[in-house]
């Protein structure tokens, strides 16, 4: 189906641009004249304990690792420490302040989890100890922040317009040399752009829009002497 806006009235007024997005519906706009020729990841770190044995012995407890301060969500999340211990006693692994969305592995000290988004933010002070009974060790206390999973775009729009024949002052325009389509999320900041500079092209595909957006769109023309018409008035698209 295509939806039409109301084309504004005025003698100015003289290159047309429409839009089509993803095969649906378009809008058409009418724009102006040409012008008149005028991840970081935290510090990799360990730590250790001792106890003496019965015969003596001292007996030393380590681990060490630098874990992922971010997690993304849909994606998972894996952290192992490396734990030892110098009279080759059993390590067992425990945690304080574990994130609600990931399992922890006391025999390995895995700690691992895919978040959703109703897990975005920080968990805090997260602490990994290792431990063979008699002495034990700890990384230093650690966050990680379940962030949102980077949006791809895969929408486009086709933004078709009429090439203009006058000046804002009436006299014919002979100098054409091609149009810039602006484009946005907001209707105040078109602050993306593409350059057309076959004067004889009336159309362009905008592609690679993020879905879930109102996708804002207008024309200019601009003279072989690089002067730029007035942004025509201004279309939209959600996707």
């Amino acid at each position: 189906m295509t939806l039409r806006l109301i084309r504004a009235v005025g003698a100015s007024l003289l290159v047309a641009c429409a839009l089509a997005a993803c095969g649906g519906e378009g809008v058409d706009v009418n724009p102006s004249t040409a012008a008149d020729t005028a991840s970081t990841t935290s510090t990799s770190s360990s730590s250790s304990s001792s106890s003496s044995s019965s015969s003596g012995t001292i007996v030393r407890a380590t681990i060490s690792g630098t874990p992922a301060i971010s997690a993304t969500v849909g994606s998972e999340y894996s952290f192992t420490p490396t734990g030892s211990d110098t009279d080759g006693g059993t390590l067992t692994y425990s945690i304080v302040n574990a994130p609600s969305w990931a399992t922890f592995n006391a025999k390995t000290g895995e700690l691992y989890g895919t978040p959703k988004s109703t897990d975005l933010g920080a968990t805090t002070s997260i602490v990994i100890t290792a431990t063979d009974g008699s002495a034990s060790a700890s990384l230093p206390a650690f966050s990680i922040d379940v962030v949102a999973a980077a949006t791809t775009g895969s929408g486009t729009a086709t933004v078709t317009w009429v090439a203009p024949t006058e000046n804002s002052n009436g006299t014919a325009l002979t100098d054409l040399a091609g149009y810039y389509v602006y484009y946005g999320t907001s209707s105040s900041t078109l602050n993306q752009s593409v350059q057309v500079s076959n004067p004889s092209t009336l159309s362009y595909v905008v592609s690679n829009l993020a879905s879930g957006n109102t996708w804002y769109f207008a024309v200019s023309s601009y003279t072989t002497t690089g002067q730029q018409s007035s942004l025509s008035a201004i279309s939209s698209k959600t996707l």
